[in-house]
């Protein structure tokens, strides 16, 4: 049985290889006439080419984003970049699953261990909690998605940072409509609206999406507005406000499915699912506004602001009858906000460039939780209630200096305070008062160098500490009693990672980075049972990994693109999970990681062909373990898409038609994991072959 399993393992790395490998098969006798250069600012918070920083980051433009695609999922553009890994649950109710460098695998619905952000302003929550959902991407002009232990001078966070940009108002106005459509009643209907007016930049966009879902109980919709404004204010300040509102009645949870479920009938939900009617709505409204002012002398101030809204309610699969019980329904109406000021000061140290950004930040939530009995889908009597208050005040700085024309260096810190505090409502002679508060304090450092080793060839290394406190939803439950789980500790990772970047062949673009993390009292799924977790604290965990990515132009209208990553990422010391407590030896494996992911896309471009484009994409993913003590997986696969478009133009409009199979393999496989079920309800399948088909009209004024 070892050497059957060392020899899937292997199989599944060298089909990942393969894949990798296959795109630098047209590389040698291609035309090449111009480098892959792409600016990012999540960094160092300055715009700054990519190459040249001594960081794991990748930009994502609109054309990848937008074109020939349904726009509604992250997964959609993101599965390309190395080290992350963004999984389609095919179930709206639970967002998407989302890692960077195994960070984030733990969580059963929305985001966790990655900060997400939109135009600057935080999308998630201060607990460290966030979701996908709200981010625009009809309107988004890039995503950037920094790795790696420099997303720590973002705060809260261990795994990585998520940046979307919403693109400026357009010069000459513009009015955009498109329709989407494809398998399982799925629709998508985009207007967008952008320009300038008297000096003032705007970008209106909003889209309606629905989907029957591929799976038995899995409808959803989704309505989404995001707005932009940008002005100047003098010729030393520019102002730019964002707002945004999300609103999801009523998504249908098909949960997850045991291997025999999932072997028999990948479709269907489980029956708990009917019984319970399990659901969530989500209705979620979101505003902020950024000031930059040019001070002289090379300084220059930015000071953002923030707040919001979010009001959820989620039927689970249990009833929650008793007193204790928290309920079947969780009901959580909250609001956040925040602010964030920050100085940048260039200057000349010791003959070389030096850039200073130092910054305060404050940012609270407040969210009432009340639980209710869930009869059969219908709201029952109370069963919790409470407000949970948190905090979180922080003092950031970073320098970037280079003494030198050959070597330059990147380092900062944080220093962040966070406090929750819950007041319990829901007293009695069976629950008594689980009022409780708690503080956490952590100062996290990193560091970086790069090398200048050639023109075309960057060499850099960083070291980094991770800060990452508990969210409420890791605090909700505990695993035995009631009230919040404040028995629950930070998590402190150290991450070692060494890279290069380099521009070969007249200009391919090829990124290499080798990284380690050790993370002490990592946040551990204890038990899952019904939609309900418990968490836990393990005494030390260590992942170490490889990404490599290649980019060119390969001339004749073809271009090329493959990422691959390994990771290994397991328990450095013995643990024990679940009620009562079972072992998991050191040397486990941690679950919802897979242990490779490779994505290989091959395109053609012929604008004289009306506009023709086309392009074959290949993703693979190992297996991944499903729990702790590694007892089961969903095994490793290999998809296979494929894109073809039309455009078509004038000087005041463009059309654009497109088709899009995925899977066109149709391979029956699971795309996520729910981490831990106690019923053993593991595996989210994804859906076999599909369509998109897709038409749009864009008209400048």
């Amino acid at each position: 049985m070892e050497r059957n399993n060392r020899c899937e393992e292997g199989c599944d790395r060298m089909r990942a290889l393969v894949l990798f490998a296959a795109g630098w098969s047209a590389v040698a006798a291609a035309q090449i006439p111009q480098r892959i250069d792409p600016l990012v600012v999540t960094a160092t918070r300055t715009e700054e080419r990519a190459f040249d920083l001594p960081v794991a980051i990748d930009s994502i433009d609109a054309a990848q984003i937008q074109r020939n695609q349904l726009q509604v999922n992250l997964s959609e553009s993101l599965s390309r970049v190395p080290g992350i890994v963004v999984a389609n649950r095919w179930n709206y109710a639970q967002d998407l699953q989302v890692s960077a460098r195994g960070f984030g695998a733990r969580a059963n619905f929305g985001v966790r261990g990655i900060r997400l952000y939109q135009d600057g302003i935080p999308a998630t929550m201060p607990d460290g909690q966030g979701q996908t959902g709200s981010f625009s991407l009809v309107s988004t002009q890039r995503i950037e998605v920094l790795r790696g232990p420099f997303s720590t001078l973002y705060g809260n966070a261990a795994g990585g940072v998520i940046s979307v940009f919403t693109e400026d108002g357009a010069d000459p106005p513009q009015l955009q409509g498109q329709v989407v459509a494809g398998s399982y009643g799925t629709y998508n209907g985009i207007a967008k609206t952008s320009g300038v007016a008297r000096g003032v930049g705007y970008v209106l966009a909003a889209n309606h999406f629905v989907t029957d879902g591929y799976r038995d109980h899995s409808e959803a919709s989704r309505d989404l507005v995001n707005a932009k404004l940008k002005f100047d204010i003098d010729a030393d300040t520019r102002v730019t406000l964002i707002g945004n509102s999300l609103y999801q009645p009523e998504a249908q949870d098909p949960l997850g499915l045991t291997r025999a479920q999932w072997e028999a009938n990948p479709r269907q939900a489980d029956p708990s699912a009917e019984l319970f009617n399990t659901r969530k709505t989500v209705n979620q409204s979101q505003g902020g506004a950024a000031i930059e002012r040019q001070l002289g002398a090379g300084a220059e101030l930015r000071v953002t602001g923030y707040g919001g809204q979010r009001l959820v309610r989620q039927y689970l699969a249990l009833n929650g009858l008793l007193a204790t019980s928290s309920g079947g329904v969780t009901d959580l109406d909250g609001d956040f906000g925040g602010i964030d000021a920050r100085v940048t000061q260039r200057m000349q140290v010791a003959g070389g460039a030096l850039r200073l950004t130092a910054g305060v930040a404050y940012d609270r939530q407040h969210q009432r939780r009340r639980g209710f009995v869930n009869n059969n889908g219908e709201l029952g009597d109370l069963r919790r209630d409470e407000d949970d208050f948190l905090s979180a005040t922080d003092g950031y700085a970073q320098v970037q200096w280079a003494p030198l024309a050959a070597l330059s260096f990147l380092g900062g810190a944080r220093y962040s305070d966070v406090r929750f505090n819950s007041v319990d409502h829901y007293i009695n002679a069976l629950n008594p008062d689980d009022s409780g508060r708690v503080a956490y304090s952590h100062l996290s450092p990193v560091v970086g160098a790069m090398w200048y080793a050639a023109p075309s060839v960057n060499v850099y290394a960083n070291w980094g500490e991770g800060f990452e406190t508990p969210t409420f939803i890791e605090l909700a439950y505990r695993t035995v009693g009631t009230g919040l789980n404040f028995d629950l500790r930070p998590a402190v990772s150290r991450s070692a990672e060494a890279g290069v970047k380099a521009y070969v062949f007249n200009g391919q673009r090829v990124n290499l980075a080798a990284f380690s993390t050790t993370t002490s009292n990592e946040i551990v799924i204890d038990t899952a049972v019904g939609g309900r977790t418990t968490y836990k604290n393990a005494s030390k965990t260590r992942r170490r990994g490889v990404e490599a990515q290649w980019e060119a132009d390969l001339g004749y209208g073809l271009s090329g693109y493959a990422s691959y990553t390994w990771l290994s990422a397991k328990f450095a010391s013995d643990a024990t999970t679940g009620l009562p407590p079972q072992p998991i030896p050191a040397g486990s494996h941690l679950p919802g990681v897979p242990q490779s992911n490779a994505f290989v896309e091959l395109a053609w471009v012929r604008s004289d062909w009306f506009g023709f484009s086309a392009a074959l994409e290949a993703q693979y993913a190992g297996k991944i373990y499903v729990n702790d003590r590694n007892t089961d997986a969903a095994p490793s696969y290999t998809i296979v898409n494929l894109r073809a478009g039309l455009e078509q133009g004038a000087e005041t409009w463009t059309l654009r038609e497109f088709v899009r199979v995925n899977n066109i393999g149709d391979r029956d496989y699971v795309g996520s994991v729910i981490v831990g079920d106690v019923n053993s309800r593991f595996f989210e399948p994804s859906a076999g072959r599909n369509y998109l088909i897709g038409v749009s009209a864009n008209a400048r004024f």
